[in-house]
């Protein structure tokens, strides 16, 4: 296979992946609250034998502002990132990200009582994003992408969400549990190498 067919099948991952989950999360915006309300991560109702949630809770929204924002993240990392992993990279990345995100609020976040959104993968897609950049060799837009990533998540723990954040609740912790899952997977795929990291850079 040539460089040029692999680098386009990888760019595609990420591209149909995303799509698919923009996909989800427009249905499930379709059905409003009460989508929200029977999907969203509840810990009791999880403790109390609906696991799914654990998962489903990412994909739903409580607010349509709330749904455009995460549907901009996503064509945002995408752009950014598309090159990055193949698919089977990507979703290492989503699923741990996922994965730590859920094992933080079940073990560190007992007071949380409910959760929707998909802005704490978001977070680990970038962590994982940065890490494949510095992989590449260390250069100007690595670091910018780590320094405003370490600074918002620095910032989120001390201060709580940012301004931009408006009237939105937001879950801080997410960010910082999705970031750590997101660079647990990268570093695992650093490790491996090839075939699951590519040979290009994207921008």
């Amino acid at each position: 296979m040539s460089d040029e067919t692999s680098l386009a099948r990888i760019r595609g991952d990420l591209i149909w992946l995303h799509g698919l989950i923009a996909l989800a999360m427009i249905v499930f915006g379709l059905f409003g609250k009460r989508a929200a309300e029977s999907f969203r991560y509840e810990r009791a109702l999880v403790f109390e034998g609906e696991p799914w949630r654990l998962l489903s809770g990412h994909f739903v929204h409580g607010s349509l502002q709330h749904l455009l924002l995460n549907l901009a993240g996503l064509a945002v990392v995408t752009a950014l990132f598309a090159r990055e992993y193949s698919l089977r990279g990507w979703l290492l990345v989503i699923g741990l990200s996922i994965a730590a995100i859920d094992v933080g609020f079940v073990l560190n976040e007992p007071q949380l009582a409910w959760y929707v959104g998909y802005s704490g993968v978001l977070h680990g897609v970038l962590a994982a994003g940065a890490i494949a950049w510095w992989r590449r060799g260390p250069d100007a837009l690595a670091l910018a992408l780590s320094a405003i990533l370490a600074g918002k998540l620095a910032w989120e723990q001390w201060h709580g969400a940012l301004p931009l954040s408006g009237d939105l609740p937001v879950v801080v912790d997410a960010h910082l549990y999705g970031a750590v899952g997101g660079a647990l997977a990268a570093s695992i795929l650093w490790a491996r190498r090839q075939p699951w990291l590519s040979r290009h850079r994207s921008l």
